[in-house]
């Protein structure tokens, strides 16, 4: 039976700004049901949310309401949109089309004939393997302990504190959890805050491992959409109203996998959200170095005196993947429940990693000048390289992270994908960063990989490309028949 639980109600206006410039030739009922569709596919009109009655409708569209009734009664009768007495209209989609919820996995038989393109994350800097010997230098004062440190290694935390006060947010030490990597800060704050049923708002789309952590906890992932030009803060904000989720998850700089980062007012605006309305908002700040372009971006946490908002961020992404070390900003009172709330999985992170880290961020300006540099190069080669093989193509040009966000002009991502590897490449199609169905028409295309694998790769799309006969079509509306999977 279809779920009528509503997430959100979205106004006249609202929907009219989502679906813009949406009349066409033809009967404008139909016109209107494709847009409407449209909008519901790519995730642009989350699902489970409440739509404005056909009057409204038809006054924010000026038009008249038999034009409104009969796109409603069209997306009724194909299974996008379901009404009941006392529920109104609510979309959803077609029990024929397929849900999200295919984790992204990582090949186990790496094959260096084929460039990985799942993974959007860079090889070690030059600095790391003298930071490795520093570390080797610093060890011998922890081998009379135990080694084991729940919260991390106290100069590490210093390390990081320090560096969350260099860019205005002023933290102590007992502010700061230091994680075995990223992802377990992720699960740790989720874990703590949601179970299951219980709502966690994502960004749609979003990080794809930060839905597998809300699902893990059987928490329900409510999606708010965030297009080209970000997140739409009004519909955050009443999403948070009316769904009361116990946290929300956002990708402040950079974001995984579009791009976009949230302005100075954008980000005041969710801290103040956070506490009025007592939500924990959790800003996942992994990609916040690697800023390519323009000024680093302000910290999510501003002044840092709000108590519920909190910070992750990586080693990974900044550093090495290799270096298996995350950590949580937040309130102490809240650093304190995660910290004996890790103890049942895990008492303690690698000290040779922490102290490596805690070298690389002793010396970071130089590290990530380098760093930067390096994906700036390969961030304008790869769309040079898209223009010229993929021209139908659109991709973005974002000013920091590891990824392109590519339109490809058709809802074939998934196709392409699994077309790929046979043609030397393999990438995570749209739908894999959907916390709702859709994205069909979008690819991440990280740019981490050295030159020559870059333009291997792109050959390797456009043979793949051909041979889906995609370059042929024309950029397809979404009906129901054209959503591959």
């Amino acid at each position: 039976m279809t779920d009528l639980t509503s997430d959100r109600r979205i106004s006249g206006h609202g929907v009219a700004t989502i679906i813009g410039a949406w009349s066409r030739p033809g009967a404008a009922y139909a016109a209107l049901a494709d847009a409407l569709r449209q909008a519901v596919l790519s995730g642009s009109l989350p699902l489970r949310t409440r739509l404005p009655s056909e009057r409204e409708l038809a006054d924010a569209l000026q038009v008249s309401r038999t034009t409104t009734t009969a796109a409603y009664d069209a997306l009724r009768d194909e299974g996008y949109l379901v009404s009941r007495r006392g529920s109104g209209t609510v979309t959803t989609l077609p029990e024929r089309l397929p849900r999200p919820g295919a984790p992204l996995t990582r090949p186990t038989n790496l094959d260096d004939d084929v460039v990985d393109l799942t993974t959007a994350a860079p090889q070690a800097p030059e600095g790391l393997h003298d930071a490795v010997r520093d570390a080797l230098d610093l060890l011998p004062r922890y081998l009379p302990t135990t080694g084991y440190s729940p919260a991390g290694l106290p100069e590490l935390r210093e390390a990081i504190a320090a560096r969350y006060t260099e860019r205005g947010t002023p933290t102590s030490p007992d502010q700061v959890l230091v994680t075995t990597g990223g992802q377990e800060a992720i699960h740790l704050l989720v874990a703590a805050h949601a179970g299951p049923g219980d709502r966690v708002l994502l960004e749609h789309p979003t990080y794809p491992h930060a839905l597998d952590a809300v699902r893990a906890a059987s928490a329900r992932p409510v999606a708010v959409p965030s297009g080209p030009d970000g997140i739409d803060l009004d519909l955050l904000a009443s999403t948070v109203r009316q769904a009361s989720p116990r946290l929300a998850y956002l990708i402040p700089d950079h974001r995984n996998p579009t791009g976009t980062s949230l302005s100075a007012d954008d980000r005041a605006r969710v801290r103040d959200l956070a506490q009025r309305t007592r939500t924990l908002v959790v800003g996942d700040e992994a990609l916040t170095d690697l800023t390519l372009d323009g000024p680093e971006p302000a910290s999510f946490a501003g002044d840092g005196a709000g108590t519920h908002v909190a910070c992750l961020g990586s080693a990974s992404k900044t550093f090495w993947g290799g270096l298996r070390i995350g950590w949580v900003r937040a309130h102490r009172d809240l650093v304190g429940r995660l910290t004996a709330q890790r103890a049942h999985v895990d008492i303690g992170s690698s000290v040779i990693d922490q102290l490596v880290v805690a070298r690389l961020l002793a010396d970071r300006d130089a590290v990530l000048t380098q760093r930067r540099v390096m994906l700036r190069e390969r961030r304008d080669l790869l769309r040079d390289l898209l223009a010229q093989r993929l021209p139908g193509w659109t991709p973005n040009l974002p000013p920091g992270g590891l990824a392109l966000w590519v339109d490809l002009g058709a809802p074939v991502s998934s196709a392409l994908a699994a077309l790929a590897p046979r043609h030397g490449v393999r990438v995570a199609a749209g739908p894999v960063f959907g916390v709702e169905p859709g994205l069909e028409r979008y690819l991440r295309v990280p740019f981490t990989e050295p030159p020559a694998r870059l333009e291997r790769a792109v050959d390797g799309l456009a043979r793949a490309w051909a041979e889906l006969g995609a370059a042929d079509r024309e950029p397809a509306r979404a009906e129901p028949s054209l959503v591959v999977v």
